[in-house]
Formats: structure tokens, sequence, C-alpha cells
């Protein structure tokens, strides 16, 4: 089985967890400990930024399906000849802190870019969490009709006083989980939930309707590899139980 079969198939059987390094993270050491972590926990994928060097590096160290995120098609396209699995049009919630924003239309434009570039690779697009319910939806029909593979969501968590413990987690996922809710019941695309996943929050994502979790800052914001692996691990298993418990209910 091909690497991204075996993404496909975790997808198909709602257990896909990616951990995602960082769309702007250039950092080499720090990516090759955050691969390492997901490639040792049973992760089902790796998502990395667009620079060449980490990516031929990162292609050496693993054979997890490679996910490879940037807002450049060309960048993307460049991404696939190097080694990604996958491509993935967005993860725009990082560059909301630097006032950069996208609209529906925008993001359509650059899909049909990106998938006149890099044609029957498997390609993610991250719906925007800025724009409206009805925008969002909207969206995803119209990547759904472009032949796009999965559409992650994102939250955009604005609260300048977050409540303390598990109400902060949950708060901080309450958004990309409604929206998760609202795209499940309006396309056939599997969804990939993001931003605020974590340990805590991540079998709400899976009930919310999700087939996968992209789990970013609970992994790669921690000091040592040993936290990495002990998260990732933390989360593979919550993933694996949620399917099962699916199953059951079939």
């Amino acid at each position: 089985m091909s690497r991204i079969e075996s993404f496909k198939r975790a997808l198909a059987e709602k257990r896909a967890v990616k951990i995602i390094s960082g769309i702007d993270n250039f950092d080499a050491d720090k990516v090759k400990k955050v691969v390492n972590a997901a490639s040792n926990s049973g992760a089902s994928a790796i998502d990395i930024c667009a620079e060449p060097d980490i990516i031929s590096e990162v292609r050496s160290m693993t054979d997890l399906p490679l996910f490879v995120s940037s807002v450049d098609p060309e960048e993307l396209a460049h991404a696939v000849v190097l080694g990604a699995d996958a491509v993935e049009l967005g993860n725009f919630d990082a560059l909301y802190k630097k006032g950069i924003s996208f609209s529906a239309d925008q993001v359509l434009n650059l899909a049909k870019r990106t998938k006149e570039l890099v044609e029957d690779t498997f390609l993610c697009v991250t719906i925007p969490g800025e724009l409206e319910i009805g925008e969002q939806v909207e969206l995803a029909r119209a990547l759904e009709d472009l032949g796009v593979d999965l559409i992650q969501t994102e939250g955009h968590f604005s609260n300048e006083n977050p409540s303390n413990g598990v109400r902060g987690l949950i708060e901080r996922a309450e958004l990309t989980i409604s929206n998760t809710i609202e795209l499940s019941r309006n396309v056939e695309l599997p969804i990939m939930t993001a931003t605020g996943i974590n340990p805590t929050t991540a079998s709400l994502a899976f009930a919310a309707g999700a087939s996968a979790i992209g789990c970013g800052s609970c992994v790669n914001k921690l000091d040592s590899e040993i936290s990495m692996l002990a998260v990732s691990r933390s989360l593979v298993e919550i993933a694996e139980k949620s399917a099962q418990y699916t199953m059951e209910l079939v």
C-alpha cells in the first residue's frame, strides 16, 4: 500500500491524525523533532512548510505520508517534485497574525490553479475560519465540484481573556468544531478538523463528523521530543477509540 493510500484508508475509517509542524516553521531541527514524534506515535501523516531543503530532509527520514502546506500553488507543485505525497492549500490561521486574510473567491481561484499544477496529487484545501458559515458551505461545495480530496476546517480564536483549564481548551476549539458540523452536513468530502485540537478536544472533533484531525500547537510547541511523542500517541489512541466506537454503532 502506498503512503497516500494508507492515509486514505485512515480517512475512510475516520481515524486519521495529521501532526502539523507549522506552515511558518522553518527551523529544520524543530521540524525534525515533530516528524520523529509523529513517525514513532503511529500518526497518519505529517504536515510541514514548503521550504525545499526541509521537504527533502523530511522525505529522507520518514515513510509517513507527507503533506506540504503553502498558499502558493507553484510552491506546492515544486513540493510534489521533491517527494510530497499530498499538498495543502492553506493553514491560513498562521497568517492572520500577519494581517493576511483570504476571501472565498481567492481560495477557490488558488485551489483551481493548484489543481492544474499538481493534477492527480492528493489535494487538501483549508476553509478560512474567518468566513461566515454560509460562505464556508458554498466554498466547500465548489471545492467538492473541483475535485479536491479533503477539506480542512479551522477556527479563528480572538478571545483576549480565555478561560483557564479545560474550558479554555474547549473555547479555542469551539469554532472549528461547529464549522465541522455544518460542513459535514453539506458536503460528501471528508473533513479534517484543525485549530485547537488536542487530547482534550480531539474526541469532540470526531463526534462532530470529522474523518481526521490536524494537530499542531499541542505538539510543536512542546520543549522535548518525549513530550511530543506522548501527546502524539495520545491523539492516535483517541482517534482509534473513536473509530472503534463508530464501527460498533454501525
